[in-house]
Order: structure tokens, then sequence, then C-alpha cells
């Protein structure tokens, strides 16, 4: 890896950080004259802790990783997005990615008008260190996206294929583990002292049932969180989530509950799709979801829709001709969805 000053654009690095008045003063106080906030309708007539302390506190218990290490964003696409910000140049730098992979690396740098270089991966959905390091680009690329459990694919990526990456890049390389609680394979979370390179991303989105709230966590070392720090909006997690969270938070056994429930689900459901004729292959999954190839998937696709079962139609996207996604949903959802299949005359 370079030097991170030889990363982060000069604009960035430079940059003096906007202070609120939640950043000037740390404390309780029984008069906030500060911030020109409106005294009545309390506790929300108040700016929420623009740094979430508390939140990354409890996280930072569950996760065994210290506080210094974690930013939290609006979902994990604010990270990914402040990522880019941070360390490509417009028009100049450019982004690796395996292919197909999750759809908003592609337009977070199409906003930021950063190149997106994607790598085809190989039948198996898994891909080479050697061919992302001698790309032709990655000379240029400052930013390196692995998704692992990979969407749509389902799959975890080779752990030491991704060893190979974090020690042959130049740049950052952000492994998004947004599936990562469904999988059999451990988290890099442990690895962060080993790759100064390395960003996690995770999210409170999939296992911890909590997509409405829209919390993702970034975790990298002190020095690349300072950085994101700098050109986070301040005040970019509300007050409602983080109340939420923290409640959320206290209970990691409920959310242990449901993985084991899901992935239960998950080979029940696969049991029964495997059994339709319709059905030509299943791919392996890590995560809470199953990519399955499917004859005549956009006619399929559009029966499901008629019978009110909604699934993601994914025959376009690179390696994925004919196949559906379908989310592990709860026992009667799953049965619902087989019994339609069962009635599909494709």
């Amino acid at each position: 890896m370079k030097e991170l000053k030889e990363l982060v654009r000069p604009n960035v690095w430079n940059l003096k950080p906007y202070s609120s008045a939640r950043d000037e003063f740390h404390g309780e106080a029984s008069v906030f004259l500060d911030a020109n906030e409106n005294p009545y309708n309390a506790p929300y007539n108040r700016y929420p802790d623009p740094m979430q302390w508390k939140v990354k506190e409890r996280i930072a218990e569950i996760k065994k990783v210290d506080v210094k290490n974690i930013l939290l964003g609006n979902g994990s696409d604010e990270p990914i997005d402040l990522l880019i910000r941070a360390f490509c140049e417009p028009a100049r730098d450019c982004i690796l990615a395996i292919d197909p992979t999750y759809g908003m690396y592609k337009v977070a740098a199409d906003v930021n008008n950063v190149p997106y270089i994607p790598v085809l991966l190989d039948e198996q959905f898994q891909f080479k260190a050697e061919n992302l390091l001698s790309h032709k680009e990655a000379s240029a690329a400052k930013l390196l996206f692995l998704c692992s459990p990979n969407n749509p694919t389902g799959n975890s990526l080779n752990r030491e294929e991704i060893r190979k990456v974090l020690a042959g890049f130049g740049g950052i390389v952000v492994v998004d583990e947004a599936y990562i609680d469904f999988s059999s394979e451990p988290s890099f979370l442990s690895e962060l002292s080993t790759y100064p390179n390395l960003v996690v991303l995770q999210t409170l989105s999939k296992a911890w049932g909590s997509a409405g709230i829209r919390l993702g966590m970034a975790f990298a070392s002190p020095e690349i969180i300072a950085v994101l720090n700098k050109i986070k909006y301040p005040y970019n997690i509300n007050q409602l989530s983080q109340k939420y969270a923290i409640d959320l938070l206290e209970n990691p056994s409920k959310v242990n509950e449901w993985v084991e429930v899901l992935l239960k689900e998950r080979e029940k459901l696969i049991n029964g799709l495997s059994l339709l004729p319709i059905v030509k292959k299943i791919y392996p999954t890590d995560a809470n979801f199953v990519l399955v190839q499917v004859e005549d998937a956009n006619k399929l696709y559009n029966y499901l829709v008629e019978q009110g079962v909604i699934v993601r139609n994914r025959t376009n996207i690179a390696l994925c001709l004919g196949c559906l996604r379908i989310t592990v949903g709860t026992p009667v959802e799953n049965e619902t969805l087989i019994e339609s299949l069962k009635k599909a005359a494709i």
C-alpha cells in the first residue's frame, strides 16, 4: 500500500472540516443555546450526536474492534460514496471491481465521474488475485471493491485470493460483508491491523432485520476513518436511528436466533427448488438469498409478479443469464413461492 497521504485527494487531505455545535461541546448541560435549535419539542428538537459515540461503543463491543475503527453511514451506500470522494480524483483515478457484484459501486463511481473497471469472475463466481493486480488499469486504481458473500451470486470469495489482493494492491481494498452473518466464513474484521489498506463494510439491514433505519458500518484504520469523518455530513445518522440501533444492539442473541432460522429455511428452500423441473441450476450460497437459473427467467418473473410473489430478475447481469435471485423469507413465504412455481406453466 502507498502512504495514505498519496492516496487521499489533496483537497480532502488539506480540508478543514466543518465543526458543528455538537462537535465543539461534549458533556451535559442544563441550557443549550449554541446550535440555533427550537427549545420546544424535546428530545427531537436537539441535533443528534454527530459522531454517534453510544452506538459505536456498543458496536465495538459486539464486533471486537475499537470505536476509532468505526464510521457509521446512511446505509452502506454512504461510506461507499465517501470512499470514492475521499480517494478518487474525478476523470483521472479509477476503481476496480469484480463482475457481477453489487450495482451501487458503479453507480457511485458514475455519480463521482470516476471510471469503473469491472473484471469478470469465472464460471464458479470466483476470481484470481493476479488477474486483478495485473489488469492494465490497476496502477491507476485507488479503490478495489470485493463483495463477499457476493451479491447477486451469493457465494463467499476465496479468502486467500482476497489476502493476495490486500497484500499486492497499492490502493484501498473494500471488502463488503453485508451478508457475513449468514456465511460459514469468518469476517475480515480480525485482519484490520494486518492490512492498513483494508476497509470492511457491514450493515444492520440484513441479519439485524433493520433495513428501514438505514445504518451501515465501515471499519478501517483510525487514519482512514479520520479521513472519512472529515467529509461526511455533520449529522448523517438521525436521532431516531441512533436510538433504535442502541436498543437493537442490546440484544444480539435475537439476531442469532433469526440467522439460525433463516439458514434452516434456506436449506429447505433450496431442497424445494431442486425438485422443480423449471429450475435448471441452483448456485451455492453463503447469504440469505439463492441465485437460481430457470427456464425463461423473464416469463417466470412476470408470472410470479401476477401471483403477488416478488423476486429479483438478474438475467441481464453478467454471468447470470436466465437467473432469478430469491431471498429467504418466512416458512409461509417460502412455501407460497414453491407452490406458485409448481403451478407455473413455462
